[in-house]
Order: C-alpha cells, then structure tokens, then sequence
C-alpha cells in the first residue's frame, strides 16, 4: 500500500531538469500513504515518485521495479492478490525475479502481454508504466475503484498522484473550484469521476487504463460486468487463474441452467472463501474491521476458517444507541471466537475531529460515516497494519433499501392521486422530526420527495443531500449561469451502455460506478491512508463481481430483504440473528451535532458574510435551512452537512493558495 505520483513531458523538447526536488516535494505531501520509504526514478521524459508503506517482502520490496533489462520501470499503489500464481507462470515462460514483491510481477507481464497485462491481475492498484524503449507511459486502475488516481495536463505536463495534494505540490497546477462539480457534490454528496472538485484535475475511473504515446493521452475502459452474460459456476468458483485472464474467467458464458438457490449460494460460499483467503497474505499483522453487519461479518466467518493464528477483530460504538451497532459486533466475535477488540465513540471525540477534515480530506465528501470511519481507522492502526472490510456487499447482492423502494415507488405511484396528494403526502409532511438514526418521518418524506423524479434521479435523490429542484435556490444566479444543470447525465450514459435489464440492476450497476467507487471506497481510502492502515475488501473480487451479475435479481432482492443470497450461503456459519437483523447505516448523529456542539461552527462557516463574499450559495435560502433544522420545523442535516464540510475543505484547499 502506497501513494504514487509523477508526470510526463508531451512535447519532446521539455526536460527535466531540476525536476528531483520538485518529485521528491510531491511525495513528501503524501507521505501519510507510505511512511517507510520513498521511490523516485528520473529521465529526459518522466518522472515516477512513490511513498512505500510496507507490506509484502519487508526488506526488498522497495520500488521502483523494473524487468530484466531495467527498460521498463513501475511504480504502484496497492497489492496483487494473485502474484504468487501469476509469478509462477510468468518463471516457466523464463523470467527471472529479483524480488519477492507483488509489484515486480507487472514489468514481466508487460511485458508478456502488452496493454493486456491489466486481464491478468486480480487485486486493487493504481500504478504507473514506464517503457522507456518505445516511449510509452501506462497507468490504470482496479476494476471496482479501491485505489485512487488523479490526473490533468498543466504547461504541457500530464501530471498525477493518488491524492490532489500531491499534484498541488507541482509549480504548474493551481487549485481553482470547478463549478460544475460543485453542484455534483451537493447532490451526490461526493464529486464523481472523471470530475474531481479542482478545475484541470480528473478522476481516471474505474476499471480504466490510460495510454500516453506521443503527446497523446487515450483512456478506456478495460473491464466491465456484464449483467446478461451468465458465468459457468465451474468457471467463476475456481481459484485464481495462471495461464488464464481474468476477463476470460469472468466473462466465460454458457446458456442459462436452471441453477438452484441453494447451488448458486454454494458457488458464492466458495468464491468468498477463496477470496478472503487471497487477502490473508501480508508480512504485517493482520485484521478484520467488523461491523457486525452480515458483510464484515462474512469476511470475518472465512477468515477464521483460513488464519494460522487467532483472528483479531475490531469495532467502534457510538454513545447514541440508535447509531451503535457493537452488541452485533460482539456476538459475531463470540461465535467466532476472534481476539475483539472496541473503541466507544463519543460526541466529544468526533466533534473534535469534524474541524481537522480539512487538514488530510483535499476533495469534499459529506458521506456522514467518514468520522468514525477515520476514528476506527486510527483505532485499529494501533494492533494492526492491515484489515480486512466488507465494503462492496449491498452494492452486489442489493442490499440497501433503496432497491426495494424503487419497486415501493412503482406501487404508489399507481395509487390514485387524489389518494397520494390528499391523503398519504399531507401525512407524512406533518411527522415529527426526529434527529435518530434513518428515522421513519426522514426515510419517508425522503421517499415521497423523491417519487416524482425518474429512476435514476429518484435512486440519487434517495442517496444524496441536494434535490435537484433544490439547485435553483441554493445556488447564486452566477453559478448557476455558468453550469450545466444536467447532473445525472452521466449516470444515464452508463446505464443506457450497460446490459442490465431492470431497474434493479441499472441501480446497481450505477452504484457500483459511481457511489462504491467514489464514496465508499474514497472514503474508506482516505481515512485509512490517513492513519498508514491498508483496508483490502474481498467482495470486491472480480470473480465475485461478476457473479453476482450473472444469478437472477430475485435471488438478492426477495421482497424487501436484500441479500438474500448471501445469507442463504451464511446460514450455517453466522447466527440468524445477525443475518436477517435490520440494516444500520455507519453514521454519526450530525441532525443532533448541528443544534449542539457543532452549531457554533456551522454558523461561522456558513455565516451571511462569509456566503456573500464566496459567492457560491443563497444566502437567504442557506439561513433558513439552518432556522428550520434549529427550530425542529424540518431535518436538514445531510444538506447543512455537505455545505460544512464543503467549507471547510474550501478554507484549507482554496483560500490558503
């Protein structure tokens, strides 16, 4: 686990003269990422910069690595899960080695295998190629998003790094807002690729690889889940292929059989056993992030079954009980007999934090489970190098309750109107508020706000902080003059290119690009990153993946029960009370927060004066969200939240330049 960074020259006639100083200050801002050591390799063209937080092959695994006759050089973010096999081969075909490192696999199977050389690796990484005999740069990224990267072109320099910061650190980037993304943010609570909040800076997304020959950059997608392609279980279950890519495994097809639930739960029980067992391997101890939810609590289950020691495992509990989720993380870790251990949560210690996210958080993401994701973060660094989540499971298997409203939605939506405007709307309008967690007045007057919109609007409103009527009000007459207002079209471009069929699955794999990718594992990147903590997630194999395209949607969501494979495969090694428990969000009380401790900040960052001299927002509108969140007339926490934490990425990232 690493940060890299570096750039390239486009026009033959730039050098890179004095450029080692300005590397080395790039890597020096990453530093977080890998405090053990730092890569940095140089010629008339390149530059590849890289901080090492070291996990397999301790005393060489430093990079940069390169092939035999050093013309071609890497440097890499992440682990290869699959190295070991994938070394194997690549030695009978006669290359030689001199490491034990994961990363010195990826100059042989270029050079084996070309551009390919991304079909034959299964893990999570964002790394850089250099050939330096054809002039050639490569860098891509995992096929789900788990590893970051950056990218833009400044003075004739394609420029990148696994965070922004890195690549502000470069004399020729200056941070400036990019409008449009802003208003992205606001709605998706996170800025979606290949955006990033900086105008110049892109996102290079998931499961794509970037060409750069000549002066010229090419970007493509190389892999992709296909939901009508129905996988061989033969195939799909076995372990991690040799000789064999993973496209040709993932996407092996045969006509549909008449498969049983039971036997496709079989499958998917082998798959995520094998899959956890991949990402067991580490020279550094080792643990599990446990919820208590069926997920981590999956991840857990296989890798007791696969550790040669007793598996540590590790959760967090809020002082608020309709946040805290400990009591299910303690029974799993009794069944399972794991060395647990727990941290208490405290409305002092997160509020604390809420104010430094602007220090390490350089793109702003309101997700509210960001806090005490960093608080567990830190809390497992102190025993372990590396943990093991459950990250990826509700996107696969349908498990948020959001699909199992799109199909409440089409119900009410053929209900009179008479009966949804007169009767029902008017009803839920007048519920208290309640500042508990996923509280029912705020799930179901989110619910009817949203019913109006189409599929994917309606799927994002449900999500996200900001409606999309709501831009009009939010946002100055200059913003909104300057951008475009068509936020979700990127959304349905996917979708529309996708094969899936219902809308289920056009959520799914609309989540699965945008919110796993961008939030969940951006978030969980950057609060572990933080703290030198290396999170691996094995659902998020690509095996697994696919899989889970591949079975029939009633085998994930049976009426409103959401993975419902996936606790059919766990029946028997997880108690029934933690597989068909209700879902918890991983959360923090901000509705609470932003009346107490927190409301004194959100009035400065918010404040008349401060919003006018921006520019950005209405102040008007913004001072009465406050007033009515204070007053308890409505909960406007999610949006409150995403403008705080806006601003305050804003004070540290735009306003200190």
């Amino acid at each position: 686990m690493c940060g890299i960074t570096g750039w390239i020259n486009l026009k033959q006639s730039d050098s890179n003269n004095g450029a080692e100083a300005v590397l080395h200050s790039m890597c020096e801002r990453i530093v977080h990422r890998g405090p053990n050591s730092e890569g940095m390799w140089l010629d008339e063209t390149v530059a590849l910069g890289m901080r090492r937080l070291s996990i397999i092959d301790l005393h060489t695994g430093d990079q940069p690595v390169f092939n035999c006759d050093r013309t071609v050089v890497v440097m890499m973010n992440g682990e290869l899960y699959n190295y070991r096999e994938v070394r194997a081969d690549l030695e009978a075909k006669g290359h030689k080695f001199t490491t034990k490192s994961d990363t010195e696999i990826l100059p042989h199977l270029y050079e084996e295998y070309g551009d390919a050389l991304v079909d034959h690796i299964n893990g999570m990484y964002a790394f850089s190629l250099w050939d330096s005999r054809n002039k050639k740069l490569i860098i891509a990224r995992d096929r789900f998003g788990e590893k970051p990267l950056y990218y833009g072109v400044f003075d004739d320099k394609l420029i990148w790094a696994s965070e922004p910061k890195a690549m502000l650190s470069h004399p020729a980037v200056k941070p400036e807002l990019d409008l449009n993304a802003l208003r992205h943010y606001v709605s998706f609570d996170y800025v979606p690729a290949p955006m990033s909040i900086y105008k110049g800076i892109s996102k290079l997304p998931a499961a794509h690889i970037m060409i750069v020959e000549n002066g010229e950059v090419n970007i493509r997608r190389y892999w992709d889940i296909s939901w009508s392609h129905k996988s061989e279980p033969g195939a799909v279950a076995t372990g991690s292929p040799e000789s064999q890519s993973l496209n040709e495994i993932s996407t092996a097809k045969t006509s549909r059989r008449n498969r049983t639930l039971s036997e496709e739960a079989e499958n998917l029980r082998e798959l995520l056993s094998d899959a956890v067992r991949m990402r067991l391997v580490a020279d550094v101890p080792l643990g599990i992030l446990l919820s208590g939810g069926i997920d981590s609590s999956t991840v857990a289950a296989f890798s007791v079954q696969h550790a040669t020691e007793r598996v540590k495992t590790f959760s967090i509990g809020f002082e608020e009980d309709s946040f805290d989720e400990s009591k299910y993380a303690r029974r799993v870790a009794k069944h399972l007999d794991t060395e647990h251990y727990e941290d208490k949560l405290s409305a002092t210690t997160a509020g604390d934090l809420i104010e430094e996210i602007g220090t390490w958080l350089d793109e702003p993401m309101s997700d509210g489970s960001l806090i005490p994701t960093f608080l567990l973060a830190r809390f497992v660094r102190k025993h372990v190098t590396v943990a093991l989540g459950g990250d990826g499971g509700d996107e696969l298997f349908a498990g948020y309750p959001m699909y199992h409203a799109h199909n409440v939605a089409a119900k009410y939506l053929r209900l009179p109107s008479f009966i949804r405007n007169g009767l029902i709307e008017p009803v839920v309008k007048a519920l208290p508020v309640s500042t508990n967690n996923m509280s029912f007045d705020y799930k179901a007057k989110r619910f009817i706000r949203a019913t109006r919109y189409d599929d994917i609007t309606r799927h994002h409103s449900w999500f996200g902080s900001f409606s999309i009527d709501q831009h009009k009000e939010l946002f100055s007459a200059d913003v909104l003059a300057q951008t475009d207002a068509e936020i979700y079209r990127g959304v349905r471009e996917l979708v529309d290119a996708s094969d899936a069929k219902n809308v289920i699955e056009q959520m799914q794999y609309a989540d699965i690009n945008y919110y796993l990718a961008e939030d969940i594992l951006t978030k969980v990147d950057r609060a572990a990153m933080a703290v030198s903590l290396e999170t691996r997630a094995p659902f998020l194999d690509p095996r697994i993946g696919q899989f889970a395209a591949s079975i029939p949607v009633e085998f994930k969501l049976k009426g409103k029960s959401g993975k419902y494979i996936l606790k059919e495969a766990m029946k028997d090694l997880l108690p029934h009370d933690i597989l068909h428990r209700p879902k918890k969000g991983f959360g923090i009380p901000i509705a609470e927060w932003l009346k107490g401790r927190l409301n004194p900040l959100m009035h400065d960052m918010l404040s008349p004066e401060r919003l006018r001299t921006q520019g950005l927002f209405n102040t008007e509108y913004v001072q009465r969200l406050i007033s009515e969140h204070e007053t308890g007339k409505a909960s406007h926490h999610k949006e409150l939240w995403t403008l705080l934490v806006f601003q305050l990425w804003f004070d540290r990232f735009l306003t200190e330049t």
